[in-house]
């Protein structure tokens, strides 16, 4: 797994050992100039609005910038790096420079995937990529099995979540230069530990595109995402910007996979789907280590996760299960505004299909929109779930950023994470969950002047209105003290109840490794089942070639009658006889052949 050679494209690449070839498309502009190291170089017209420019003598590090006939200086919307901010000026990189410590790494398959989904800037008090480095024996020691970084590609200021980014290829100088990056990764292979990241590209963030002034033609005139101007993907300039950037994450950093990022706003009108171009180039490519690729979708689809006859995934491997959550979230919070309206009538049979068949809504009629959604999903494996309870979008979406732990309790929520990490979906836990954090996870930016205005007041605005947050002060997203509420308090799992949930989840993880694991490496689709419902209570199990799995909870206020669960007691949260407790959850495996 030695540096490659990226295809040219958008961007600055290294050609030759000092020669460095910068290539921009910019059709909205008839000359561009090329200033590297304080040199002004015009650029050539090659055609169809591509201006290139070789220069000798350019090394790593070296800064460059174009300026506009009007004499506007503006950053490469490809750079590799940034000097600072995203207005400055790019950075050249020369990928070949890294030396991997860990070339040999092969990657986990997919079902041993247990997700930990982390922010760079709020996981360590620095904030870096390197201070991160020191966590990752924690992580290991613990049972995480991959990492799942939020956005890194450059956006606006210092802080923010990264899902406003605009230098699509470069990761924010914050948080380090592009070789600390590949030092974590790299770090995390040497402990065991897959890397994905999760991209965008379905929009571009509010400051520091410069691509409207650039090349106009990058955006779709009509089209429009719930964030800006669409994207025009049927473009092919523009197409290959969005195509080429997640095969250049996984090439260059050695990335395991990557999470795609609210799919449903990626609307293209071509022959072949954006997002089927890339997956099929990326399985095409990557071959000396599985690539798991996992998709954001409120339509609740499965055409782009098929499975060939052996189980593998052509396309993508999994997509992010929000019914799941939102489910779980009414069941244990009895809150029902916005989208969980969808799930108040009766949320337990919610949580049960779930879990048994994928989607809650398989062509039903939401409530909240009042179109139908989703198609029947029971034919999928249950790997193709990625499951979740919290997540940095369910939590920093509320107006304080309470944690589970907060809104549910504790004993509720112990509960919950067991049923999440016993199943035979993919797991996800959100940076702290594993020892029961209670910090918020808040909605937090850096901008400045109008721009700081028009996201404070639009934040406040959000919750006018909204019964369960009505009244309530919306912290600042511009406030320093918002970011820094956010970061993870590393204090609180040295405590006697933080090293309790710690050995708690490392408890449950280990025995997921030893005996969920083994049955999904022959789980196919029309796997599970609902045994039984109450109010508060669920009962499933699933049918697998190499066993049966099955599972009760209860987080209802009274006993509820425990349901025939075949096979001997994998976990049980407390003694259980006929039946099952409040705040209680069994779980049993029968092993041998259920077919």
């Amino acid at each position: 797994m030695g540096s490659t050679s990226f295809p040219a494209g958008w961007g600055a690449e290294f050609v030759a050992e000092d020669v460095v070839r910068f290539r921009l498309w910019a059709t909205g502009q008839q000359t561009v100039t090329l200033r590297v190291s304080g040199e002004d170089l015009a650029m050539n017209p090659i055609g169809e609005g591509w201006f290139e420019r070789e220069v000798t003598g350019v090394c790593a590090g070296d800064e460059y910038s174009f300026v506009l006939a009007d004499g506007m200086t503006v950053p490469d919307p490809a750079s590799r790096a940034q000097k600072e901010d995203v207005n400055g000026p790019s950075r050249v990189v020369d990928h070949r420079s890294y030396r991997w410590q860990h070339s040999d790494w092969k990657g986990r398959p997919w079902e041993e995937s247990v997700v930990y989904e982390m922010h760079i800037g709020t996981f360590t008090p620095e904030g870096t990529f390197r201070a991160a480095i020191e966590k990752l024996p924690y992580l290991a020691e613990l049972g995480v099995t991959m990492l799942e970084v939020l956005p890194v590609s450059q956006f606006g200021g210092n802080r923010g979540w990264g899902y406003d980014g605009v230098l699509l290829y470069a990761p924010h100088a914050a948080y380090g230069t592009p070789d600390d990056f590949k030092a974590f990764i790299d770090a995390a292979h040497g402990h065991g530990l897959s890397v994905v990241l999760d991209i965008v590209l379905n929009h571009f963030g509010p400051e520091g595109n410069y691509l409207p002034l650039l090349a106009p033609d990058f955006f779709h005139k009509e089209r429009h995402t719930p964030w800006g101007a669409g994207i025009a993907y049927d473009v092919d300039a523009a197409r290959r910007y969005i195509a080429d950037a997640p095969l250049y994450w996984l090439k260059e950093y050695h990335l395991d996979g990557l999470r795609f990022d609210a799919i449903d706003q990626i609307e293209d009108t071509s022959d072949k789907h954006v997002l089927i171009e890339i997956a099929e180039r990326i399985r095409a490519e990557i071959v000396d280590r599985p690539a798991h690729l996992t998709t954001e979708d409120s339509r609740n689809v499965i055409f782009l996760h098929p499975r060939n006859e052996d189980g593998s995934a052509p396309l993508f491997t999994g997509e992010w299960n929000d019914d799941f959550h939102n489910a779980v979230h009414v069941f244990a919070t009895g809150e029902t505004q916005a989208y969980y309206q969808d799930f108040a009538h009766q949320p337990e049979k919610m949580v049960a299909r779930t879990l048994a068949e994928g989607f809650a809504y398989q062509g039903e009629t939401s409530v909240q929109s009042g179109e139908a959604r989703g198609v029947k999903s029971t034919g999928q494996p249950p790997t193709a779930f990625v499951d979740f309870i919290q997540n940095h979008d369910q939590v920093g979406n509320r107006a304080q950023g309470e944690r589970l732990i907060s809104l549910a309790g504790a004993e509720r929520t112990r509960v919950l994470l067991a049923a999440l990490l016993l199943s035979p979906h993919i797991p996800l836990l959100f940076m702290g969950e594993e020892y029961g954090e209670t910090n918020p996870f808040l909605f937090f930016t850096d901008f400045h002047g109008d721009l700081a205005k028009a996201v404070r007041e639009g934040r406040a605005k959000e919750f006018e209105g909204h019964g369960d947050f009505e009244g309530e002060s919306v912290p600042d997203p511009n406030d320093v003290q918002t970011f820094t509420r956010s970061k993870l308090n590393w204090h609180t799992p040295e405590s006697d109840q933080g090293a309790e949930w710690l050995a708690f989840t490392r408890h449950l993880l280990t025995q997921r490794a030893r005996h969920i694991v083994p049955l999904l490496t022959t789980a196919g689709g029309n796997s599970g089942r609902i045994v039984a419902t109450a109010p508060g209570f669920v009962a499933v199990s699933w049918r697998f070639p190499r066993g049966t799995l099955s599972m009760a909870f209860n987080i209802g206020p009274a006993s509820q009658p425990l349901p025939a669960l075949p096979g001997e007691t994998l976990f049980a949260s407390s003694d259980v006889g006929d039946a099952l407790p409040q705040n209680a959850i069994i779980v049993r495996l029968a092993q041998g052949d259920a077919a």
